[in-house]
């Protein structure tokens, strides 16, 4: 997730006028500044964004979570409620406070609050679930929110628009913005990346080859930054990959959890196998993405889970 949050963080710090409208829904909010939240908090987890905004005379806060897959240890609800308490506790100001799920499968289960009932002792922390694909993502492009533009690929498609031509679209309205050619890079750089979580990688590739757009990407500062980020983390696994072999390396990554994330759902939906199951843990446990694949066809076909423990007994020693 590493990758996706420098991603996000930059975006934010580019353009908090874009995050803050969009997450509140209005257009007549004054962005006073982006908080450096590393500032207030020593704990292991930090928010993602906090920017400072004024509406109607009077000071608020705007936090944005940025997540990718659900998050399980702790809950989303429970780690919303700790952000939203010391952010409370550090600047005294009312908090609206988001949480935006990237993956299209991400973030159904989010109910928006964390609640205590405990009789006199009852807590409610509210905060809004935005799901990136249920977004209609042309009412984006045509606002020109030019923050969220990368965010594109990842929300609704027009009805009837084939996946690939609303990738393209997405890249070619990026492309052509009218802006300066370094914001344009990391536009491209950044959307290219995100891109990565829902599309396949040949399907990138191809459009990326069509646009033209490869050279203009390895100028992006944003480019430079991730392919920094990935050599040092090559360089403490002990590692020797070159940006190609990075790159390849995260798009597996993705594709691997990807396929994770859509076997427990099968699981789920097929038999209430939830992800605290003795199960979940076996598959997560396995490396290969092709045997990751093989484990999906069966969960599809199979007629129980014990069926399904038993293929797993083959599959996994």
């Amino acid at each position: 997730m590493a990758e996706f949050d420098t991603i996000s963080k930059h975006l934010i710090q580019k353009y908090p006028d874009d995050f803050a409208s969009f997450t509140l829904g209005r257009e007549d909010v004054e962005v006073l500044a982006v908080i450096d939240t590393e500032q207030f908090t020593v704990e292991a987890r930090q928010t993602d964004s906090l920017i400072r905004v004024r509406m109607d005379g009077e000071e608020a806060l705007v936090h944005n979570e940025f997540q990718t897959t659900d998050s399980t240890n702790p809950p989303m609800p429970r780690r919303m409620a700790g952000y939203i308490g010391r952010a409370i506790e550090h600047h005294g100001l009312t908090i609206y406070s988001n949480v935006i799920y990237l993956r299209p499968n991400a973030g159904r289960r989010d109910p928006g609050y964390y609640v205590q009932e405990h009789l006199d002792y009852e807590i409610t922390i509210r905060y809004r679930v935005i799901r990136l694909i249920e977004i209609e993502g042309q009412r984006i492009l045509a606002a020109e929110h030019s923050g969220l533009i990368p965010f594109t690929p990842l929300m609704k498609p027009p009805e009837g628009m084939a996946s690939d031509v609303w990738l393209q679209q997405c890249i070619h309205t990026a492309r052509t913005r009218p802006i300066a050619r370094s914001s344009r890079a990391d536009y491209l750089a950044g959307m290219v990346a995100l891109s990565e979580l829902v599309y396949e990688s040949e399907t990138i590739s191809a459009i990326i080859f069509k646009e033209g757009i490869m050279d203009l990407i390895r100028e992006s500062s944003l480019f430079q930054h991730l392919t920094q980020q990935s050599r040092a983390e090559a360089r403490e696994e002990g590692l020797e990959q070159g940006i190609e072999q990075g790159i390849e390396q995260g798009i597996e990554q993705g594709e691997r959890k990807s396929t994770l994330e859509d076997i427990l759902e099968v699981l789920d939906i097929r038999f209430n196998m939830h992800e605290s199951h003795p199960i979940s843990a076996r598959i997560a446990a396995i490396e290969d993405l092709q045997r990751l694949k093989q484990v999906l066809r069966s969960a599809v076909q199979v007629s129980s889970l014990e069926a399904f423990e038993h293929m797993l007994d083959d599959v996994v020693p």
